[in-house]
């Protein structure tokens, strides 16, 4: 499979996310692009992660159809042989999907099981994440008492995602709705977090997407526990206090710390090794939760 840094077909285009191209088909449905791109601290690279498109497209399917006794998401059974042309419909097999169209809520729900990454450099600085005060005393990559859900707005391409307090979220979505989308947010994770620990993942964290359909219902969208959106650990080898051992682009993460760089554009180039290592990554992964 060639890597793909762009999609380029016969169907306008609407919008084109950090990893995502998306393509207008008709007033209900649109067709989304998984790309090889690479995105990172909110920066897209000039360098693909080869397969990356196709692992994600993958796994996201995999687990929209295993949350669906949770809550609605936004696949379809059409083919892309039937929007798309033959030669078309081949170059994207296996990245690209048809999805209903939604209205999106301009909320990305995070929802953190372990303290890690920004959360545990917040804690270590305040004792507290997203504004919720945790115990004293706990240490790197430790497992939280209950998950936490700590929603961000939607930040455009280029632009760091903002953590946002519940009363926020309420602000912008109505009570009702910001109650949904957080008790949906963490039934999911808390029903694929042990689905995962079954096989020897544990997911750290994780982000969700939401919309609303025609009659109002709240529906999963965009991608859902890849290795793009969540944190992927091996069980086996954690340890608290430890950064584990991960199969999610923490390599191409930590890699970056060690860069004099301020994860503002333009993206510093990668090495091949780092580039190969992070799709090794995300193959292993695929296979251990998708089979």
């Amino acid at each position: 499979m060639q890597p793909l840094l762009q999609a380029s077909i016969n169907l306008p285009l609407l919008h084109q996310g950090k990893v995502r191209d998306i393509f207008d088909i008709d007033e209900s449905t649109m067709l989304i692009v998984t790309t090889d791109r690479l995105s990172a601290f909110d920066v897209v690279f000039d360098q693909p992660i080869p397969q990356k498109g196709a692992v994600l497209t993958s796994v996201a399917n995999y687990w929209f159809n295993k949350t669906e006794h949770i809550i609605p998401n936004h696949l379809t059974d059409i083919a892309l042989e039937d929007v798309l042309s033959k030669e078309e419909a081949a170059q994207l097999e296996g990245r690209a999907i048809v999805v209903k169209k939604l209205r999106p809520i301009a909320v990305e729900a995070v929802v953190r099981g372990y303290l890690i990454g920004s959360g545990w450099k917040e804690y270590q600085s305040t004792g507290s994440v997203c504004s919720i005060q945790l115990p004293k005393h706990l240490q790197l990559a430790q497992k939280l008492d209950s998950p936490l859900y700590t929603p961000s707005s939607k930040a455009a391409v280029g632009e760091h995602d903002v953590n946002i307090s519940f009363k926020e979220t309420e602000n912008m979505l109505g009570t009702d709705l910001a109650n949904r989308v957080r008790d949906v947010s963490l039934s999911i994770y808390q029903f694929a977090a042990e689905h995962a620990l079954a096989r020897g993942v544990i997911i750290a964290d994780t982000k969700f997407e939401f919309g609303l359909d025609e009659a109002g219902r709240l529906t999963l969208m965009d991608e859902v526990l890849t290795p793009d959106s969540s944190r992927f650990w091996e069980k086996d080898s954690y340890k608290v206090g430890h950064s584990p051992q991960s199969y999610d682009k923490q390599i191409i993460r930590d890699y970056l710390e060690t860069l004099d760089w301020g994860k503002t554009p333009p993206a510093p180039t990668l090495p091949d090794e780092i580039l190969q290592k992070t799709a090794a990554k995300y193959q292993e992964v695929q296979s251990i939760l998708c089979t």
